[in-house]
Formats: structure tokens, C-alpha cells, sequence
């Protein structure tokens, strides 16, 4: 058996219980007090929870960030993945994710402190689900989702996203955006894309145009400057924006100097505390 890959300061393994699947994923909590929010990541395609704890720089973790800024963060391996991959080999489809993480997040809740709410923070593939547990299966407690990575209008054929082709451009962009270690500490990270979600990634186009409009929570998206998964032109973001008719507020923001998997590279650690000041001001609206 391969050794565990190594953890951030701060973080552990942990497992969840999401019905009758069990998760696994790596959570942190803050070193004082109770959390001022409990901050559940969600990782893309054929990576990992470990994605959210980043080793080759000690800027990368969102988890011990989250941690020293008051938060309780939890990202969990997705079904299909991590702990759940032996039992689910072939993965779940999106609303099956998302009735899944939902679960989970009612678990987390069960576990532990939330702080004022739970704000779901999804990368790439994780979106679709996330914002599919918005709209059918939003607990009282969801404060806001925070997606980068994931549009409604994809830049690449679908046969591109079912068969992984050319994934190593289109994940990572200019090398340079990333510190020097990153791809030695990312085959720690990368997993295999269970084959059910591969399937299911080319009914986004269809289901999102039923879903953006029944969510009805504060959303942030984060479109990096070397997005190549998705069109992110101002006129594919405006029309993605007009359908989240019931969120009470929309932010776009661009994240210069960055690839898709913004959370591996040097724009980590503004991109996570920017998601962390939306926290703030979804507990803000809440108060």
C-alpha cells in the first residue's frame, strides 16, 4: 500500500457519512474558539480533496488558511473517489453527487460546529453538482456557493471531457503559473475520473438551464485568465449569470495570472481569500 501523502499544518483525514456511502476528506479547524463558518470544498475531475490542500508551497492550503482566518474547512473526497472509490468503482451520475454531498454536509453538521452557515466552495466538474444540491437539496444552513472553474458553455467538444483528452493543457495552462514543485506533489492528487461522472458530464449544458434558476443563495464565479475547459468570454458569462434569476446576489470575478486549477498554482492563495471574504459577506447578510 503507498503511503498517506502528506497534510498541511492543522489538517487531518477524517470520514463522513453521506447516507449510506462513506466519504473520505481532510478537515481543519480553527486553533481558538468556535468557527465562524464551516467551509466544505468540493475538488474537480480526476483529482482529489487533496487538491485544496496543496503541498508544493506553504501558500497553497486552503484549509489551514481557512483555519487561521476562523473557519472550519472540510474537503471531501466526492463520491467515486477517495474512501467511496472501491465501493462506488464506476462513480454517480450528478444528481446522485449531489443528493450525496448534501447528505454529507448534514453529517458535517451533525459532527460539529458551522459557525453561522455552510458555504460551498466547488471546483471544475464539482459546480454541477453543487449547484444541483442549491436547488433541490439546500439546507437553512447554506450560506453561498463559490464555484470556479465551471460554466455553461463548453470551449472543447464533449468527447474531449468524457475521454480526458489533452487534460494536461487544458487543466494546467502556462507551467509558469505554478511553484517549481507542483507537479511532482500533484500525482498525489490526481485520481482517476470514475467512469458514470465522465458520461454524465455532457448533461450540464442541458441541466443547468433547469437548475440556475431554482438556486436561491448568493454565488460567486471564478473564471481563471487560462480557463481552456469552458467559454468565459463576457457574453458566455453574462448569459450563465442570467440564469441565477433567484440568487439574491452574483459575483464574477476574474483571476488573473492563473490556470484552471487555480488552487494549485500561485494564485491560490488570492483566490482563497478572496472565497473567504465571501464568507464574510454571506455571514454578513445573514447576521
Amino acid at each position: 500500500m503507498a503511503p498517506a501523502a502528506p497534510v498541511s499544518r492543522g489538517v487531518r483525514r477524517i470520514t463522513v457519512q453521506a447516507g449510506p456511502v462513506t466519504l473520505s476528506g481532510l478537515s481543519s479547524e480553527p486553533p481558538h474558539g468556535p468557527p465562524r463558518a464551516l467551509v466544505v470544498a468540493l475538488h474537480g475531475g480526476g483529482t482529489s480533496a487533496g487538491y485544496f490542500d496543496g503541498q508544493a508551497h506553504p501558500d497553497l492550503s486552503l484549509l489551514t488558511l481557512g483555519a487561521d482566518l476562523g473557519h472550519r474547512v472540510v474537503a471531501l473526497d466526492r463520491p467515486g473517489y477517495g474512501a467511496s472509490a472501491a465501493e462506488l468503482p464506476e462513480g454517480r451520475t450528478l444528481v446522485e453527487q449531489a443528493a450525496d454531498i448534501a447528505a454529507a454536509v448534514r453529517q458535517l453538521a451533525c459532527d460539529g460546529p458551522v459557525g453561522g452557515g455552510v458555504l460551498l466552495l466547488a471546483h471544475s466538474f464539482a459546480g454541477k453538482p453543487a449547484f444541483l444540491l442549491a436547488a433541490e437539496h439546500a439546507p437553512g444552513m447554506l450560506l453561498g456557493l463559490d464555484v470556479s472553474g465551471c460554466g455553461t458553455r463548453l470551449a472543447v467538444p464533449y468527447d474531449q471531457v468524457r475521454h480526458g483528452r489533452n487534460g494536461r493543457r487544458l487543466n494546467w495552462g502556462p507551467l509558469s503559473l505554478y511553484p517549481p514543485a507542483t507537479f511532482q506533489a500533484a500525482a498525489t492528487v490526481v485520481a482517476p475520473m470514475p467512469p458514470r461522472e465522465a458520461e454524465s458530464a455532457g448533461d450540464w449544458e442541458r441541466l443547468s438551464a433547469d437548475v440556475l434558476p431554482r438556486v436561491r443563495v448568493p454565488v460567486r464565479l471564478t473564471f481563471a485568465e487560462h480557463e481552456a475547459w469552458w467559454r468565459h468570454g463576457d457574453e458566455d458569462v453574462a448569459d450563465m449569470v442570467g440564469r441565477l434569476t433567484a440568487a439574491p446576489r452574483v459575483r464574477v470575478d476574474r483571476m488573473p495570472g492563473a490556470g484552471h486549477n487555480i488552487s494549485l498554482g500561485w494564485a491560490a492563495r488570492t483566490y482563497h481569500l478572496r472565497a473567504l471574504a465571501f464568507a464574510e459577506e454571506c455571514l454578513r447578510r445573514t447576521a
